[in-house]
């Protein structure tokens, strides 16, 4: 019995994780179809930040990698994506690998390929006893975060006018904007909520890892990504779905598999993968009215 609170709440902190990462992806997608791959070098900028401001008080450390996090989150969106606004997809995902192979080259140049620890928030690794089962402290934290910010961001896009405005968007650019929403407004502060989830992430792998190299957000925004495909694209509902559900199936085939098969876990998990999509080639929930922007 302990064994399987251990690996569910293993699987639901991992699939948390996932679920913000492809919601940060599923924002951008909604507003602009563009599936921003740049949004692993928010995560990596964030960690990079914590390893700078390492050894100030917490307060200013989480808000130098929030900020760090919003700025280069803002700027892509300003100087590589808002030229593009009116490119076909093709150009715009192009863009977007450009502009993640540049971030990375960058973080390489200033400070190095190699990975560097970061011992950040080692009191989240002292473990706790819950219903008599030692669970670890940043497992349920990152559990509690997870589960914090969807529904913080729920009622943000359901009650606030800019919320309205940005589903209004995701349904239906083109008609939003000629019933006066702002697209700059609006998609400009779709990347910042993005910037706030990356950062989120960041704080939560970099404390359970302990390291950050040039390379970690994209490792999780290829597999987020996945999660997107087969919640549906456009619906935010169904990213952070989907990226949960990818994020439990890694670590119940880690569990379930015989262990000379638990490397090809992540075989297992695209097998699975495929087969949702065969079923359901538009996502497990579709967005209404996807169309192409014009």
């Amino acid at each position: 019995m302990d064994r399987i609170i251990q690996t569910l709440v293993d699987a639901i902190s991992v699939g948390g994780l996932y679920s913000l990462t492809a919601l940060g992806i599923g924002l951008i997608f909604g507003v602009m179809r563009l599936i921003n791959f740049a949004h692993g070098e928010l995560i990596t900028a964030t960690g990079y930040m914590l390893l700078l401001l390492l050894g100030l008080p917490l307060p200013l450390v989480l808000f130098g990698g929030l900020f760090a996090a919003l700025l280069l989150a803002l700027a892509t969106e300003r100087v590589a994506f808002r030229p593009l606004r009116n490119a076909d997809p093709a150009t715009l995902l192009i863009s977007s690998f450009a502009v993640s192979f540049f971030l990375q080259k960058t973080f390489i140049l200033f400070v190095g390929s190699r990975p560097k620890g970061v011992d950040f928030l080692p009191s989240l690794g002292r473990q706790i006893e819950v219903l008599g089962v030692r669970l670890q402290s940043l497992q349920i934290v990152t559990i509690v975060v997870s589960v914090t910010l969807l529904g913080a961001l729920t009622w943000f896009l359901r009650s606030t006018p800019v919320g309205l405005q940005m589903r209004a968007a995701a349904e239906d650019f083109r008609m939003a904007r000629m019933l006066g929403v702002r697209a700059n407004r609006v998609i400009a502060i779709a990347f910042a909520l993005s910037g706030l989830l990356a950062a989120a992430v960041s704080y939560l792998v970099v404390a359970q890892t302990g390291i950050v190299q040039p390379r970690m957000g994209l490792q999780l925004v290829i597999i987020a990504f996945v999660g997107t495909v087969i919640g549906g694209l456009g619906s935010l509902t169904g990213a952070a779905l989907g990226g949960f559900l990818v994020g439990v199936g890694t670590i119940l085939a880690q569990a379930l598999l015989p262990p000379e098969l638990r490397v090809y876990r992540e075989a297992f998990v695209f097998v699975a993968v495929t087969l949702i999509l065969l079923l359901r080639p538009q996502g497990l929930i579709p967005a209404r009215g996807l169309k192409e922007r014009i």
